[in-house]
C-alpha cells in the first residue's frame, strides 16, 4: 500500500514538473536561447532582442546583418490567427506595409506581404507594399505552442515606427485570394534600432485626454451635480434653479466638445468605433431634446407639466446612466489604463454616496 502510494507520488510529481518545463519552453523571452538555427534560413546569433508587445506576448529580434539588408524575427502565442508587424511612415495603420505570417490548422505555413491602402478588406493587397523582401529568406516556424515570423528586408534603415497586430482566432485568411480579416488588436510603437529601445506611441494623445476628460466632466459629472441640484436644493427657490441651468449648461458645453473631438479623432485615427461613437451621438440628442425641453416648458399650472416633468427626468436619467458606461467603455477603447477607471468611479462613488445622504435627508424633511 505504501509502495503503490509512493509510485503514485512519484508518478504525480513527475507529470507536475514536465507540464512545468513545457510551460517554460512555451514561453519566449530575450533571456531564453533560440534554438531555430537550423530551420531559420538565415543566422540569428548577437540578435537585439526586446519585448515588443507584453499585453500579446510578442518578441522581436533583429540585427543589421549586410550593407543593406535588416533581418528580422517576431515570436509570439500560437492562437491560431495570424501575427503582423507593420512599418509605418507616420504610425497610422493606413498606409503602411504589413508582414502577416500564419499556420494553418493542417501546418501549412505561410507568410505575405501586405499593403494596407484603406480599412475595407479590399484596400488590403496581398503581394503589395513598399518595402522590399530579400527573397528565400522568409520563414513561418511554430515550435513550443509559439509562432515565429522571420524574414529580411533589403533597406538601407528600416521605418522606425512599427505597428504590430493580432488576428481573430479561427479566421485564417484563405488560399484563394489571401484577404486578410480585421485584426482583433493592435499597437503602434516606435523603435530606436541603434539602442534596442522601443516604446508604445499613442496617437494625438493631447486630443485623446481632452476628448475622454471633456465628455467625463461634461456628461459624466457636471449633469449628476446639476440632478443633485435640481432634486435636493428646491428649498432654496429660484437660486436652485439658476444653479441647475448654469451647471447643466456647463456640462452640455463641454460634453458637445468632447464629442466633436472625438468625431474629429476618429476621422484622424480611423479606429473601428462604432458602438462608442453611436452611443456618444445618442448621449448627444438627448442632451439636445433636454435643450429644447426646457424651451418649451409648459407653465406649472399647465395639466401637461406632468407628463414634461417625466420627460426630463427618465430623459436625464437616461442620458447620466448611458454616459457612465461610454466614458469606461471609451476608457477600455483608448487602453488608458486602470488609473483612469480607478479615478472616475471614486468620483461616481462619492457623486453616488453625496445623493444618498441629502436623499435620506429629504426623507425625513418630509
Amino acid at each position: 500500500m505504501k509502495a503503490s502510494f509512493k509510485f503514485s507520488a512519484f508518478l504525480f510529481f513527475q507529470i507536475f514538473m514536465s507540464s512545468q518545463i513545457l510551460k517554460v519552453n512555451a514561453q519566449d523571452s530575450c533571456n531564453s536561447i533560440l534554438n531555430l538555427e537550423s530551420k531559420l534560413l538565415f543566422d540569428t546569433t548577437s540578435f537585439h532582442c526586446l519585448s515588443v508587445w507584453d499585453q500579446q506576448g510578442y518578441i522581436l529580434r533583429y540585427m543589421r546583418t549586410d550593407t543593406n539588408v535588416w533581418s528580422f524575427v517576431l515570436s509570439a502565442p500560437n492562437t491560431n490567427a495570424y501575427i503582423a508587424m507593420g512599418f509605418s511612415k507616420n504610425g497610422k495603420m493606413v498606409g503602411s506595409t504589413a508582414i502577416v505570417g500564419w499556420v494553418a490548422n493542417d501546418g501549412t505555413a505561410t507568410m505575405k506581404k501586405y499593403f494596407l491602402g484603406g480599412q475595407s478588406p479590399n484596400e488590403v493587397l496581398p503581394d503589395e507594399g513598399n518595402v522590399q523582401l530579400v527573397n528565400l529568406t522568409s520563414s513561418v516556424i511554430v515550435e513550443n505552442s509559439r509562432i515565429y515570423v522571420a524574414f529580411q528586408l533589403n533597406t538601407e534603415m528600416p521605418s522606425n515606427r512599427l505597428i504590430y497586430s493580432i488576428g481573430p482566432a479561427g479566421m485564417l485568411p484563405f488560399t484563394a485570394d489571401f484577404r486578410l480579416s480585421e485584426h482583433q488588436d493592435h499597437t503602434s510603437t516606435s523603435l530606436n534600432y541603434n539602442t534596442g529601445q522601443s516604446e508604445t506611441k499613442t496617437l494625438y494623445a493631447n486630443l485623446r485626454r481632452s476628448h475622454g476628460l471633456l465628455n467625463m466632466f461634461g456628461w459624466a459629472i457636471f449633469m449628476p451635480i446639476g440632478v443633485m441640484v435640481a432634486r435636493y436644493l428646491r428649498h432654496y427657490d429660484p437660486i436652485w434653479f439658476y444653479s441647475h441651468t448654469t451647471i447643466q449648461s456647463v456640462g452640455f458645453i463641454l460634453g458637445f466638445a468632447g464629442i466633436i473631438s472625438g468625431l474629429v479623432l476618429n476621422g484622424r485615427l480611423q479606429n473601428n468605433v462604432n458602438r462608442h461613437k453611436g452611443l456618444g451621438i445618442f448621449i448627444l440628442v438627448l442632451g439636445c431634446l433636454q435643450v429644447i425641453a426646457i424651451l418649451v416648458r409648459p407653465d406649472k399650472e399647465s395639466k401637461k407639466r406632468k407628463y414634461w416633468n417625466w420627460y426630463h427626468y427618465i430623459t436625464g436619467r437616461l442620458l447620466i446612466f448611458l454616459a457612465a458606461i461610454n466614458v469606461f467603455y471609451g476608457i477600455h477603447l483608448g487602453d488608458a489604463g486602470s488609473s483612469w477607471k480607478a479615478v472616475f468611479s471614486m468620483v461616481l462613488v462619492v457623486l453616488f454616496i453625496i445623493a444618498a445622504v441629502l436623499e435620506i435627508r429629504m426623507w425625513k424633511r418630509k
